[in-house]
C-alpha cells in the first residue's frame, strides 16, 4: 500500500512566492535559465541551475556548480526566503491551464515504496542523469524539487480536497509568465491531514508521471543514508522524498513529437515510396495537420503536410508496447527507413513537446535545421498505467505532461 507522509516544509514568504517559484531544472538549458532568472534574486534557479551564477563557460557538472547550489541554498535560508513550517503538514497544489484545473496532494513518498515497486515507473533512466541529481540532493541535503506522481483516483480524497479548497484561502496564488495559474494550500487541520494519509494506505500503487531521474536520485540517496546509519529506524526524513500526487482522472498527456535531420540518403520521392508500403498517405497541403486518432501521424516534409496512417498488420494491438504510436513510428520509419536505431543516443533526431505547437516543427524544417518532422497522437493515461502495471518500459520521449510543476513552493529537508 502506498505511503504518504506529512513533513515540515520549507517555503517562501507569500510576497516572493511568484518570483521564487521556477520551472523545473530539466526543462531549461543553462542559457535559458540565466535569462529567466535575470533580475530575480529570489528565483530557485539559483539553486537548481546554480551555474547561472558562475562563469558562462563552466561545465554544469563541475564540482563548483554543486558547491554553488549548497551555498545559494544556505543563503536563501539565512535571508528568510525559505522558512520551515513548525509542524508536519500536507499541502494542496492546484494548477490551471486553458481553463482546466488539476489538484495534487503534496507530501512525501517512501524510499521503500520505490525500492519495492509500489511506485511504478514507465521509463528507463540514464546513470549520468541520476548521478547529477544525486549529487545535488547530497550537497543540499534536501529535495529541492518535487516529482510528479499520479494514482488511481479515490472519490473520498477528491471530495476532501474539493471541500478544503472551497473553504480555505490559498497561501500562494499567482499566474506565471507562461499563463499557467498556481494555487497552494497548507492543510492546517490535523484530522484532515491524517484522513488523507489513511486513505492513501488503501491505494495499491502510485506511478511516476514526470521526473523519473529525480525520483531515482531521491530514493537512491535515501538508501545511501540508510547504509551510512545502520541503526536507522525508518522514521528519519531521508526515508522519504518530495512528491505531488495527482489523481489520474485529472491529468492528460500531450504529444511528444520527432524531427530528423536527413532522409538517410533517400530523395523525397524515394522516402515517400517506402512509406507507402506501410502507411496510407494523404497529402494535406500547407495548413498544419494534427493527428486525430491512434496510429495516425502527421508529417511535414519539404513545405507540405501529410496524414500518414499505419496499415493494419504493421503493428500488434495486443502488445502494450507494440501498440504505442511511438513504437510504430520508431520501428516502421525511424529504424527501418531512416536508420535510427537508438533514440537515446542518436544525434540525427530531436524531440519537441507538443506544448510548443506544431508550428515549431514547421519552423525547424523550413529553416533547414531538420529535414522531416512527425507529430504523434498523445498516449493516454490508461496506456501509461497499463504499461507500468505490466512491468513494461515505454520508448524514450513518449510522454509530455503539462502543466509542469513549479519548483520552490515547498522544499523537503532530509534531516
Amino acid at each position: 500500500m502506498a505511503i504518504l507522509k506529512a513533513f515540515k516544509g520549507l517555503r517562501p514568504p507569500a510576497e516572493i512566492a511568484k518570483e521564487l517559484a521556477s520551472r523545473p531544472y530539466d526543462v531549461l538549458n543553462s542559457r535559458e535559465a540565466c535569462e529567466e532568472a535575470e533580475g530575480d534574486p529570489y528565483s530557485l534557479l539559483h539553486i537548481i541551475k546554480p551555474e547561472i551564477d558562475l562563469p558562462i563557460d563552466i561545465d554544469e557538472h563541475d564540482p563548483q556548480v554543486y558547491d554553488k547550489a549548497r551555498d545559494n541554498f544556505e543563503m536563501f535560508r539565512k535571508k528568510g526566503w525559505l522558512v520551515q513550517d513548525d509542524k508536519e503538514r500536507l499541502y494542496i497544489y492546484a494548477q490551471t491551464m486553458n481553463g482546466k484545473t488539476q489538484y495534487g496532494i503534496v507530501g512525501c513518498a517512501g524510499v521503500d515504496d520505490y525500492l519495492n515497486g509500489i511506485i511504478k515507473k514507465h521509463e528507463l533512466t540514464r546513470h549520468e542523469k541520476e548521478e547529477d541529481r544525486m549529487k545535488h540532493v547530497r550537497i543540499t541535503n534536501a529535495n529541492m524539487e518535487p516529482v510528479f506522481f499520479t494514482y488511481p483516483a479515490v472519490k473520498e480524497i477528491d471530495e476532501i480536497v474539493e471541500a478544503y479548497v472551497n473553504t480555505h484561502k490559498p497561501v500562494y496564488e499567482f499566474v506565471a509568465v507562461d499563463g499557467i495559474g498556481h494555487r497552494f494550500w497548507v492543510i492546517e487541520d490535523d484530522a484532515i491531514r491524517d484522513k488523507i494519509i489513511e486513505l492513501f494506505r488503501q491505494i495499491p500503487y502510485t506511478y511516476v508521471a514526470d521526473g523519473h531521474h529525480r525520483t531515482a536520485a531521491a530514493a537512491l540517496v535515501g538508501n545511501e543514508k540508510r547504509k551510512q546509519k545502520p541503526d536507522y529506524t525508518g522514521d528519519e526524513e531521508f526515508n522519504y522524498f518530495l512528491a505531488v500526487h495527482f489523481p489520474d482522472n485529472q491529468l492528460s498527456i500531450i504529444d511528444y513529437n520527432r524531427l530528423v535531420t536527413d532522409l538517410n540518403g533517400l530523395t523525397n520521392e524515394e522516402f515517400l515510396k517506402k512509406l507507402e508500403m506501410v502507411f496510407t498517405i494523404e497529402p494535406k497541403g500547407l495548413d498544419i495537420y494534427k493527428p486525430d486518432r491512434l496510429h495516425n501521424f502527421s508529417m511535414y516534409l519539404d513545405g507540405q503536410w501529410y496524414s500518414i496512417t499505419a496499415k493494419p498488420g504493421t503493428y500488434n494491438d495486443s502488445d502494450p508496447i507494440g501498440v504505442l504510436d511511438v513504437t510504430i513510428l520508431s520501428q516502421l520509419v525511424l529504424d527501418n527507413i531512416l536508420g535510427i536505431k537508438d533514440l537515446r543516443t542518436e544525434k540525427r533526431i530531436d524531440f519537441v513537446g507538443g506544448i510548443r505547437g506544431l508550428g515549431e516543427l514547421v519552423k525547424r524544417v523550413d529553416h533547414r535545421e531538420m529535414k522531416v518532422a512527425f507529430a504523434l497522437y498523445p498516449v493516454s493515461m490508461q496506456q501509461l498505467i497499463h504499461i507500468a502495471d505490466t512491468g513494461n518500459i515505454m520508448p524514450p520521449k513518449t510522454t509530455w505532461f503539462e502543466p509542469k510543476l513549479r519548483s520552490g513552493l515547498v522544499v523537503h529537508l532530509l534531516d
